[in-house]
């Protein structure tokens, strides 16, 4: 999501050059990216993508994930009905599919639910007006037409509660519908929240969790702990993102880090190394901005926390809980 603001289409292809190099064929994108979202750059990253498939002739090589942007007035630039009906999603894939310069999209997610629910940093659910009225199945049944189409290969949903989940699995499971297989919703050190509920749904019902924002969004490098500015860094560009920078956060990361010194790691690696080996997670999504960066983060699938560390993990976990939600 980086890729055509905070990083150019060079650097953004050596990045894929690179990940590939070293094993990584899962690329996950959105057609709102690049973020933070505006008209100017809407659809940036796809087509940077779609430039280095063309480039490589590695599409065959890649797992490649994409996005349909929910309802939110401030993108309405990406079409009329920011909705998921039949009309909005077909439109949304094919221009997808133009700019990633490819015939498919392997597995194509819903970015957030189209009615009100507490994701996006919503600690708990609030009863709101909504004019939703329960459209799922239909959902299910233009995603399967572009299955058969040959347009898109699974379907995921992202930013989910556990009764979302749930919803789409019964849809799928009572009229034969396609299932799905994946969520993506943030999970760190800094926001355990996917554990509450969504992890046993997740492992019970075998839909594997894409875990966005495990460094959360860079603060879990622990470069912010010795007072540098680091005006680069993306919470500092985007200040509306402010998910991962409040006072608990910060006093968070602090003691992970202690922990992480102990133990002789970086907090980069005790970062990462805490959601690689969670059982309900399928992928690790990391997003860097410089090869260093991302050299760092790849280096981490190495890395095993001991049951020692992950007790002192939880400790910290239960005097500050999930701060940033």
């Amino acid at each position: 999501m980086t890729f055509g603001q905070q990083n150019t289409e060079a650097e953004g292809h050596a990045q894929m050059d690179y990940a590939l190099e070293k094993g990584i064929n899962f690329f996950d994108t959105a057609e709102m990216y690049s973020v933070p979202g505006r008209k100017e750059t809407y659809g940036s990253t796809e087509k940077i993508l779609g430039t280095w498939f063309k480039k490589s002739g590695k599409r065959e090589e890649i797992f490649l994930a994409s996005k349909i942007a929910g309802p939110n007035p401030g993108l309405a630039y990406i079409r009329e009905n920011m909705d998921f009906s039949p009309e909005s999603i077909a439109l949304s894939i094919d221009k997808s599919l133009t700019r990633l310069q490819t015939d498919y999209i392997d597995l194509y997610q819903l970015h957030w639910p189209e009615r009100k629910a507490n994701f996006f940093g919503q600690r708990g659910f609030k009863v709101q007006n909504d004019a939703w009225e329960d459209n799922i199945h239909s959902v299910l049944e233009t995603l399967e037409s572009f299955i058969k189409q040959g347009k898109i290969n699974h379907i995921g949903l992202s930013n989910e509660t556990p009764w979302g989940i749930m919803r789409f699995l019964q849809e799928s499971k009572y009229n034969n519908l396609p299932r799905i297989k994946t969520v993506q919703n943030p999970y760190s050190l800094l926001n355990r929240s996917f554990e509450v509920g969504n992890a046993e749904v997740c492992w019970r019902e075998n839909v594997g969790l894409l875990a966005y924002s495990p460094m959360g969004f860079g603060v879990l490098s622990g470069k912010f702990l010795s007072g540098e500015s680091h005006p680069n860094a993306r919470i500092k560009l985007f200040p509306q993102f402010a998910r991962y920078n409040s006072a608990q956060s910060a006093e968070a990361t602090r003691l992970y880090n202690e922990v992480a010194q102990k133990n002789g790691l970086s907090l980069t690696e005790l970062s990462l190394a805490f959601v690689n080996q969670q059982a309900f997670v399928t992928s690790t999504i990391i997003g860097a901005t410089t090869m260093e960066q991302l050299k760092e983060n790849i280096a981490a699938i190495d890395v095993v926390l001991s049951d020692e560390i992950l007790k002192e993990i939880d400790a910290v976990q239960a005097v500050i809980p999930d701060p940033a939600p």
